[in-house]
C-alpha cells in the first residue's frame, strides 16, 4: 500500500466519522431534563472550554504513538509504564459494567413503546420484577455474545445510524413546526435570564452529564495519522466537529424547548423522552405513531447490538495485550468462537450485582433508571481521566524526546495546563455527580442513592488493585 492510499483522510472525513461515533439524541434530551433552557449555555462553555481542547489533545496522542493498538493503554504505558497501563486498560472495561446493567432496561423500554406506543407498561412494573427481567436479557445476550455473532452488530450499526438520522431529522422538523404546522412552542418566556445557569450546587451535580455527552473521542484517534496533512487536517476535523455538536446540542435543545416546557419538564423525561419526542412529532405532521415506531424499532436494535459490542470488545482490549503480571491466565481463556468466556463469567456477577442491588432500596421504575443512567455519567467519565495524565505525560516527562506530525499546543508548559484543567474538570464533574437528583435531600432514599454512588466506582477500581495479587499467586510469579 503506499503513502496516498495509507493518507486518504480529509478533515470532513474525520468531522464525519467523530461526530456519530461521540454524539446521540440521548445527550440533548438528558441533558435537557437536567438543566432546562440553561443548558444552552452550559453548551457553549462545555464545548469551547472543555470539548475543542480534548478532542485536539486525542490527535496529538494519536499521532505521538501512531502505531500503539492498545488507545489509551498504549499511551500509559510508553509514558508512565506498565503498571498504570494495566490500571488504565482495567479502568476502560471495568467502566462498561453500569452501561451493560442498564442496557436491559433500555432494550425493554424501546420494545415497550414499540408494542404499545406509550410507557405505562413499563413504568407500572415493581422495580425487582423489571430488574429480573433485565437480568434475563442480559444473560440471554451475554450468551448471544459469547457465540459470537458478528451480523448482530453489522445489523446495530445501520440500527444506529438510522436513529442518528432520525434524530437530526427531528431537531429540523420541530423548528420547522411553528412554521409549517401552526403548532405552538411549549417554552413560551424564552430570554436570557431562562437560559442563564444559576451556578449553584444543584447545577454542579449536572456536569457530569455534560461530560459524559462530549467524552468518546479518543475512538478517533487511530485515524489522525491517515490524513493527508495531520498538522491541519486533524485541527480544522476537530474544530468541525465540535461545530456540528454545537450546533446539534444548541438546536436540539431549542427543539426540545419547544416540544417540553422548561418550566413545567416532564419527571420520566429521561426514561421515556425520546418516545414522547417522536410520539409528538408524528402528531405534528398527521402521521400518528409513525416516527415512534420506527425511532423506537431502530433504538430497539441498536441499543441490542451496543449491548452485545459492549460485552465483547471492552473485554478483548484488556485481555489482547495481557499481562501475567496482572491478570490471571484463566481469565484469559477463550472459547472457539474467540471469546474470553472467564471473562464473560466476571462480567456476568458484576452487572448482575449491579442490575438487582437497586432494586432493593430504589421504590420506582423512573427513579432507578434515572439513577442508573447519572451512575453511568460518574463512572463512564473515569476513564478519560487517563487521557488527561497521558496528555501531561507526553508534555512533560517525553517532551522533545518524540518526532510527531501534529502538536495541539507547541508550548509544553501551555499544553500541560490545558490537560491539567481537564482533568480536574473531569474529576470534579465525577465527584459532583455522586450527589442524587430528584429525589429528596437527606431521605432513606437519597442515602441509598449516595452510598452507592460513591462505593460503586471505588469497588469497580478496587477490583483492579485486587486482580494483580490473584495473578501473582494463580500463575506463579514469585
Amino acid at each position: 500500500m503506499d503513502n496516498n492510499e495509507v493518507r486518504n483522510l480529509r478533515w470532513y472525513n474525520l468531522a464525519l466519522m467523530a461526530f456519530v461515533m461521540v454524539w446521540g439524541f440521548g445527550n440533548v434530551v438528558n441533558n435537557y431534563a437536567n438543566q432546562g433552557l440553561s443548558v444552552i449555555v452550559s453548551w457553549v462553555l462545555m464545548i469551547a472550554l472543555y470539548f475543542v481542547p480534548y478532542a485536539l489533545m486525542v490527535g496529538e496522542m494519536g499521532s505521538a504513538f501512531k502505531d500503539g493498538r492498545g488507545g489509551v493503554s498504549t499511551w500509559i504505558r510508553s509514558t508512565m509504564g506498565a503498571n498504570l497501563a494495566y490500571l488504565a486498560g482495567w479502568t476502560y472495561w471495568v467502566v462498561h459494567v453500569p452501561y451493560l446493567a442498564q442496557k436491559p432496561q433500555a432494550i425493554l423500554i424501546a420494545l415497550s413503546w414499540s408494542v404499545f406506543q406509550d410507557g405505562k407498561v413499563i413504568k407500572a412494573l415493581n422495580p425487582m420484577v423489571l430488574q429480573s427481567i433485565s437480568l434475563v436479557v442480559f444473560f440471554i445476550f451475554l450468551w448471544v455474545a459469547s457465540k459470537g455473532v458478528n451480523s448482530l452488530k453489522k445489523i446495530g450499526t445501520i440500527a444506529g445510524t438510522s436513529t442518528f438520522i432520525m434524530s437530526l431529522l427531528y431537531i429540523l422538523l420541530v423548528i420547522a413546526a411553528p412554521a409549517l404546522t401552526g403548532v405552538k412552542p411549549a417554552t413560551t418566556n424564552i430570554s436570557f435570564k431562562s437560559i442563564m445557569p444559576e451556578f449553584n450546587f444543584a447545577y454542579f451535580t449536572t456536569l457530569s452529564m455534560l461530560v459524559f455527552a462530549v467524552g468518546g473521542s479518543e475512538k478517533i484517534s487511530p485515524y489522525v495519522n491517515n490524513t493527508k496533512n495531520p498538522s491541519k487536517e486533524f485541527p480544522k476535523g476537530m474544530i468541525v466537529l465540535a461545530i456540528m455538536v454545537a450546533i446539534s446540542a444548541l438546536l436540539g435543545s431549542i427543539a426540545m424547548g419547544m416540544m417540553f416546557d422548561a418550566n413545567n419538564i416532564p419527571k420520566d423525561l429521561k426514561m421515556n423522552g425520546q418516545y414522547y419526542a417522536f410520539k409528538m412529532l408524528g402528531e405534528y405532521y398527521g402521521l400518528g405513531n409513525f416516527f415512534l415506531i420506527v425511532y423506537a424499532l431502530a433504538n430497539m436494535t441498536a441499543q441490542i447490538s451496543a449491548l452485545v459490542f459492549s460485552i465483547d470488545a471492552p473485554l478483548k482490549v484488556l485481555f489482547s495485550d495481557a499481562d501475567e503480571r496482572y491478570i490471571p491466565k484463566s481469565l484469559t481463556k477463550i472459547n472457539k468462537n474467540g471469546a474470553p468466556i472467564n471473562g464473560y463469567k466476571l462480567t456476568a456477577v458484576l452487572v448482575g450485582i449491579l442490575i438487582m442491588v437497586p432494586a432493593f432500596g430504589i421504590g420506582d421504575i423512573n427513579t432507578l433508571f434515572n439513577w442508573l443512567l447519572d451512575l453511568n455519567s460518574v463512572v463512564m467519565p473515569m476513564r478519560y481521566l487517563w487521557v488527561f495524565l497521558a496528555y501531561m505525560a507526553l508534555r512533560s516527562v517525553l517532551d522533545g524526546k518524540l518526532n510527531y506530525e501534529y502538536k495541539f499546543i507547541k508550548n509544553s508548559k501551555v499544553a500541560f495546563g490545558v490537560g491539567l484543567w481537564c482533568f480536574l474538570f473531569t474529576a470534579f464533574a465525577c465527584v459532583m455527580g455522586m450527589f442524587p437528583k430528584g429525589v429528596q435531600a437527606y431521605s432513606s432514599q437519597w442515602y441509598f442513592q449516595i452510598t452507592l454512588n460513591f462505593i460503586t466506582p471505588f469497588v469497580l477500581i478496587g477490583l483492579g488493585l485486587i486482580l494483580p495479587m490473584i495473578a501473582k499467586r494463580k500463575n506463579n510469579i514469585s
